[in-house]
């Protein structure tokens, strides 16, 4: 397992609020009107000092809202200190079991949490993985290892939210994992260390969520996990979240429908010091539930371990992505292989891969006006993930569409390899001297430079290859 000093893996507050707007700052932004009535978890002894442990504070508090079935939660711009683990055994699957923080389940009333730049901070010292309960120390068990007794882990999720009606409002906040501070112990699950340590969960509402301007990061699983009601007539509008240097995931969509991401960054998943697969920034993984509905509106997905974007197992069909950025460093930028997802003015820096065709065309994946490149000064570690040479490898992937996309390849990288996607209106270069094939059918006007191989190719509109017009096959 890589490990990288967490010196290097850091973010400013004012990076983050920055995507809301220009002129705000945090912590220094300015404190937001408090509502006429709200509870406060300084109300049930919280210090937030940054160094007393106000864990039993925020249970409580949560507690009470709980049983309330809603309110509003305003917190202070500090530190708060959090994340508790019993020396002794108080469950049957932890060795070191994790208390609560913020965990609200079955709200009917509208559940608001106004954070004013706060800090939920995970403590340090605390173990994470699986530990021997009698001696406290690590232990080892070759994988796949499902036997949960001696699993250990700082919190189950700093925030959860889940079965409720009335509406959710999430605002201001920075959960910060702490990563490099915990103790870690031997893997769990199939691979690397797959035990709850989400910084916000949204599970199984049946209820708009507004999730807005949150920080979460070094978290040892997941900054944000979602798993929504299906068939829900509400929505999720997910904005101005930055979600990096997690474990496994920068966000993990699991099941539900209706979900909208605008101007949110996943990014350098894995990169601080452990990483569990798939390491991506954005995992849409269908579990025991559908997923249907699901938008990403300028979004960046950048510098993970694992794919910047990945749908690839369960019933997920459609979704689409526009104005978005996607990096690919040491993974590929993109691996799309589920029916119906768009594509719409993005931009891909390094291969794509595993992009899902099909004989009805209209299942198949399709980018519009889309870029893609190989240019190092465009990745944040001047590293751009070219594997096997093409910049798409999609050789056996029928009725993928790009269209009025531009491939222009200036370093390492060829033209696609394919046989059967569709071209309109495309330009298509590479500087590299090895052959590429980005065979298929080309309509409308497109433009090629580079040495090819376009056998078997339909050339159904006007193309120009190496300046020399190529004659319709039909």
């Amino acid at each position: 397992m890589k490990r990288t000093p967490a010196a290097a893996l850091t973010v400013s507050r004012r990076e983050c609020i920055g995507l809301a707007t220009a002129a705000a700052t945090w912590p220094s932004m300015a404190f937001a009107a408090a509502p006429t009535r709200y509870i406060t978890p300084e109300e049930f002894g919280a210090v937030g000092d940054g160094i007393t442990n106000d864990t039993d504070a925020f249970a409580a508090m949560s507690e009470r809202v709980t049983k309330e079935g809603g309110g509003v939660i305003f917190l202070r711009a500090t530190t708060y200190v959090v994340g508790k683990q019993a020396p002794e055994r108080t469950q049957t699957i932890y060795s070191f079991p994790p208390s609560k923080i913020m965990e609200f389940s079955g709200c009917n009333k509208k559940l608001t949490i106004i954070g004013n730049g706060a800090c939920l901070r995970c403590a340090d010292g605390l173990r994470y993985g699986t530990f021997n309960a009698s001696t406290a120390l690590a232990t080892f068990h070759p994988l796949p290892n499902y036997n949960p007794v001696e699993l250990a882990t700082p919190y189950a999720a700093m925030i959860k939210v889940q079965n409720c009606s009335g509406g959710i409002e999430i605002s201001d906040i920075e959960l910060d994992g702490n990563i490099a501070s915990l103790i870690i112990g031997g893997p769990f699950g199939d691979t690397g260390h797959q035990i709850p340590a989400f910084g916000l969960q949204l599970i199984n509402n049946n209820c708009a969520e507004q999730v807005s301007q949150i920080y979460t990061h070094h978290h040892a699983l997941d900054g944000l996990h979602a798993s929504g009601f299906v068939g829900r007539a509400s929505s999720s509008m997910i904005r101005h979240v930055i979600s990096e240097y997690n474990a496994r995931q920068g966000c993990s969509l699991t099941g539900g429908c209706n979900y909208s991401f605008v101007n949110c960054r996943f990014s350098h998943t894995g990169r601080a010091g452990l990483a569990t697969s798939p390491g991506a920034g954005v995992d849409i993984e269908a579990e025991d539930k559908t997923i249907r509905n699901v938008s990403f509106t300028a979004c960046e997905f950048s510098n993970n371990v694992g794919a910047g974007m990945i749908a690839d197992s369960g019933d997920t069909d459609g979704g689409t992505f526009n104005g978005c950025r996607f990096i690919g460093a040491t993974h590929w930028s993109a691996w799309p292989a589920k029916p119906n997802f768009r594509f719409a003015n993005c931009q891909f820096v390094g291969a794509i891969c595993n992009t899902f065709g099909d004989p009805d065309p209209q299942r198949a994946v399709q980018f519009s006006n889309c870029d893609f490149l190989d240019d190092p000064a465009l990745s944040p570690t001047r590293q751009v993930y070219t594997p096997l040479g093409p910049i798409a490898d999609l050789w056996d992937h029928k009725n993928v569409l790009f269209d009025d996309c531009r491939f222009k390849l200036t370093a390492q990288c060829v033209l696609p390899w394919t046989l059967s996607v569709l071209y309109n209106n495309c330009s298509l270069s590479q500087t590299q001297a090895k052959q590429a094939y980005p065979r298929g059918t080309f309509t409308g006007v497109n433009t090629i430079s580079g040495n090819v191989d376009l056998y078997g190719s339909r050339i159904l509109g006007e193309l120009t290859v190496n300046g020399r017009l190529i004659a319709r096959t039909g």
